[in-house]
């Protein structure tokens, strides 16, 4: 099971309680190595209800944001040493190597299959090919920051941008003409992807008491409702 499905099973048996809970730190976790696929009908009835319990509201003003809202880029909040960025690549990468003399920290090399595009991506660690995998936000920071996050605590944005139920490698170019846009706006140009995409989507909101406009919510549940 993924993680997101994990939150999606608990998300309708309890509730905001659940959410806000989630949000102080006890979120699932999702391990290097663990998948993250899946768009089976239950997970996508799951996500429905949950996208059901999300405020409709109008976009909330940009003003204030700025990524030091969210703390320090990639900061090791789970402590392991490592900053997340790397988490994230050793999670969704194969066949990696690391860096000597990182204790097995900064990824060197690996191969991604990107799921926002559906090809096969070499990596290299380095200054002119590092940026050809990104580590994107699913829920882009800046949406947050329009959807309720200027409402959390320092220390939940911290945690909502390196949380891994939020964080997956993808094809640079592609999660750059991403930029801050939601589901209304952008989506996966890998079909296959859109359900896990949508309901990866839906669990991150939930999860931190984000809402969604009136046009992502019909977007998020039109792809769901074709997940089934």
């Amino acid at each position: 099971m993924t993680a997101a499905a994990a939150f999606l099973l608990v998300g309708p048996l309890a509730g905001c309680d659940a959410a806000a809970h989630a949000v102080a730190g006890t979120a699932p976790n999702i391990s290097a190595g663990q998948s993250l696929g899946g768009d089976s009908a239950r997970e996508a009835a799951q996500a429905l209800v949950l996208l059901e319990r999300i405020p409709v509201k109008g976009r909330a003003p940009k003003t204030g944001y700025t990524r030091d809202e969210f703390g320090p880029a990639w900061a090791d909040t789970d402590h392991n040493g490592c900053d997340t960025r790397n988490d994230i690549l050793a999670r969704d990468l194969t066949g990696e190597t690391f860096k000597p003399g990182t204790n097995n920290c900064v990824v060197a090399t690996g191969k991604l299959a990107d799921k926002y595009t559906g090809t096969t991506i070499n990596f290299v660690h380095g200054q002119d090919t590092s940026s050809d995998i990104q580590i994107d936000h699913i829920v882009p920071l800046s949406d947050a920051w329009q959807k309720g996050a200027q409402q959390l605590s320092a220390d939940q944005r911290k945690e909502l941008a390196n949380d891994p139920l939020n964080l997956m490698a993808a094809d640079g170019p592609t999660n750059s003409a991403k930029g801050d846009n939601d589901a209304a706006t952008w989506l996966p140009p890998n079909k296959s992807f859109r359900c896990e995409y949508v309901e990866r989507q839906t669990a991150v909101k939930t999860k931190y008491s984000l809402w969604a406009t009136q046009a992502e919510h019909d977007a998020i549940a039109g792809i769901l409702n074709n997940c089934q």
